[in-house]
């Protein structure tokens, strides 16, 4: 059969998104990829520019996607299909492009780990994140903030004279447009995807890109790559340089051989070929391999640790398969951006398809030869010249035009391109697709003037051409807070905390004032930050909040995230009866739910009443937004038993390990990513 591209509905059971947080993400949230290198450790010099080379300071200018749950129901998903008579590609242009399945026609294989449900997990950069399939991250280091965002798709002409599928956003992270484009040439048991990320701005932007591929696990499961070494990352955020395949007593290619879920990073060596592959008992499954700038490559293991089980079910339907990630990026590790230069672009292929090989070579204890093997048998399925005329062929072809579009992304691309004037072969961001969230901010591009009012709601523009439109407008408290957003995310925090007071005496109601409560947590004044905190809650949660009944509207819909912040905040400045008062305020199907159950204990805990907050844990609970390495549930239970071991003691190292011994962690609250000792 030709090469096809053809819209489609795949129904999976999956869990609603909800609505954003409506609060400014002013700090990334807890970071578990934070490096340390130990002591005599030598890092290639490229390698120890990049890991120290512009990290992010916050996740501006999106918010954070936490108002989702856990209860799932049939859900019809728009799907495009690229297939021909040996391949076929399902992807979820609403989640992100996710190439949900991969399909080999000749054996009946799925290459994949295809995840049978969409369960959303705070493993994205912003929150919301589900597992399986291949999913396209850039921006910076973790899963992209357009993990569960729509994206632009279209047909266009491929390189072979069939169809591709093109995929394409604006990252607003980075703020760089980037394409993904997929096609089949007829008679190839080989996906190939181009990706092009594009610099238009004046001056070097740092680059993230990392194309993760998750595969079935099980214990026969062994992933290869052509690596004597790697570089291994753990949630003891530490970088060590390991042997490959063994180190610490175990074979780290077999992902069940590990306990805790942990990074391998490749160190493939200059002038090999670029691949990774994921193989059963049988010594079948999944390669990837790409052309040369694409060079990282990586294993994520779960572990058969708790933690690493319990992640597993966490992410699909209990009594499912597991899955592991290998994965191919642009740097060696994934804790490194590299630099794009201005009007610069980065442009690579990759292809994705089955491969065979002996499974007694492939299994052995002889680890070169297993590699061998793979790479004999890669070279005979797609050769590596092969990869590199196809990419050849494909470049000319990055520029067309779309034929027909299929899927409609943000309009955030078309707002950029209405203000500098861009000029985007290629990956057009049509007016058509500007809304509600970009209105206000064409107006200050027609007129310099945000509308009057109070703050702009959505995940409003912080990029440097933004914060001079609003230097330039005037005054008022919208400009101002907005101005603030802009100034914080550039460091510039001292103004950024006078735009926030300017605009708090422009009557700009509780927005401004959660933002002055952040900028004293991050100053380290614990006091007054809980003052700012609770003055933010009282201001959104009071009768009569702003004359403006939009401001009013808008500060009571953010009494619940103020919450989250502002009880923790209380109870660090000890004000536990201040944290217990902003917790009765809520609605009763507010603190239903997991989060606020979770603080409802740990005011307990504060208020000396242990046994009170060790009941709430034993009801049991979820909480639904449960960030990768928040060990938030761990520790406030071994408080809780420490307290009530102690009873008005103090806590001794004695007390402690009784605790430990008396009032194990129960098995649905073990989410710890590391080793720990109970």
């Amino acid at each position: 059969m030709a090469t096809s591209v053809r819209r489609t509905t795949l129904t999976l059971p999956a869990a609603p998104l909800g609505p954003d947080n409506p609060l400014p993400a002013l700090r990334a949230a807890g970071d578990p990829h934070r490096v340390e290198i130990p002591q005599g450790e030598r890092l290639p010099a490229d390698m120890a520019r990049q890991l120290g080379y512009q990290p992010l300071r916050s996740i501006l200018p999106t918010r954070m996607r936490d108002g989702y749950g856990r209860d799932r129901r049939a859900t019809d998903l728009a799907a495009l299909v690229i297939e021909n008579d040996r391949l076929r590609a399902t992807v979820l242009p609403g989640l992100g492009g996710r190439v949900h399945s991969l399909h080999h026609k000749p054996t009946g294989r799925e290459l994949l780990y295809r995840n049978p449900v969409v369960q959303p997990a705070a493993f994205a950069l912003n929150g919301a994140w589900f597992s399986g399939g291949i999913e396209w991250n850039i921006g910076a280091t973790g899963h992209t903030t357009l993990s569960c965002a729509p994206m632009h798709a279209a047909r266009v002409p491929a390189p072979d004279g069939g169809e591709m599928l093109r995929l394409w956003e604006w990252e607003r992270l980075r703020d760089l447009p980037f394409q993904v484009d997929l096609w089949l040439p007829e008679g190839s048991d080989f996906l190939y995807v181009g990706v092009r990320i594009r610099n238009p701005h004046h001056h070097t932007v740092p680059v993230y890109w990392w194309s993760n591929i998750a595969v079935p696990e099980d214990e026969r499961t062994r992933v290869l790559a052509p690596a004597d070494e790697a570089w291994h990352f753990g949630y003891e955020r530490t970088l060590r340089r390991v042997p490959v395949p063994e180190s610490g007593g175990a074979d780290r290619s077999y992902p069940l051989r590990s306990e805790f879920p942990a990074d391998y990073f490749y160190e493939v060596p200059d002038g090999a070929r670029r691949w990774i592959a994921s193989l059963d008992g049988d010594g079948r499954g999944l390669v990837q391999t790409s052309t040369d700038t694409l060079r990282g490559r990586k294993l994520f293991l779960w572990g058969a640790g708790r933690a690493g089980r319990r992640w597993q079910r966490w992410l699909t339907e209990p009594g499912t398969g597991g899955h592991a990630e290998i994965q191919a990026g642009l740097a060696r590790t994934q804790l490194e951006h590299v630099p794009l230069e201005a009007d610069g672009e980065l442009a690579w292929l990759e292809a994705y398809g089955p491969l065979a090989a002996d499974p007694a070579t492939v299994h052995g204890t002889d680890w070169p030869a297993a590699r061998d093997e793979v790479a004999v048998r890669l070279a005979a399925a797609l050769p590596r010249a092969e990869v590199d005329a196809a990419h050849a062929a494909w470049l000319p072809y990055a520029d067309r035009e779309p034929k027909e579009v299929l899927a409609t992304g943000s309009g955030w691309g078309a707002l950029e391109v209405a203000r500098a004037g861009l000029d985007l072969p290629g990956t057009p961001f049509d007016a058509a697709t500007l809304g509600e969230e970009q209105e206000p901010w064409l107006a200050l591009i027609r007129t310099g003037e945000l509308p009057a009012g109070g703050p702009v709601p959505g995940p409003a523009p912080v990029a440097p051409a933004w914060r001079e439109l609003l230097e330039a407008a005037r005054p008022g408290p919208a400009t101002e807070y907005h101005l603030g957003l802009a100034q914080w995310h550039a460091g510039d925090r001292a103004q950024a905390v006078r735009s926030w007071e300017r605009a708090l005496a422009h009557g700009a109601g509780c927005l401004p004032l959660y933002c002055l409560a952040v900028a004293e947590s991050v100053a380290g004044e614990t006091a007054h930050a809980a003052d700012r905190f609770a003055e933010a809650f009282a201001r959104a949660a009071a009768p009569a909040v702003a004359d403006d009944p939009a401001v009013a509207r808008a500060c009571r819909a953010v009494l619940p995230a103020l919450a989250r912040e502002a009880v923790p905040a209380l109870l660090a400045a000890g004000r536990v009866e201040a944290a217990a008062a902003v917790l009765a305020a809520l609605r009763p199907a507010e603190l239903a739910a997991g989060r606020f159950r979770l603080l409802r204990a740990r005011v307990l805990l504060a208020q000396g009443r242990p046994g009170a907050a060790r009941e709430i844990f034993d009801e049991g609970f979820e909480i639904a937004d449960l960030r990768e390495g928040d060990e938030t549930l761990s520790d406030t239970w071994y408080a809780i038993a420490e307290r009530m071991v102690a009873g008005d003691g103090p806590v001794t190292e004695d007390v402690a390990a009784r605790a430990r011994r008396e009032h194990p962690l129960p098995e649905r609250y073990e989410y710890r990513m590391r080793p720990v000792r109970d």
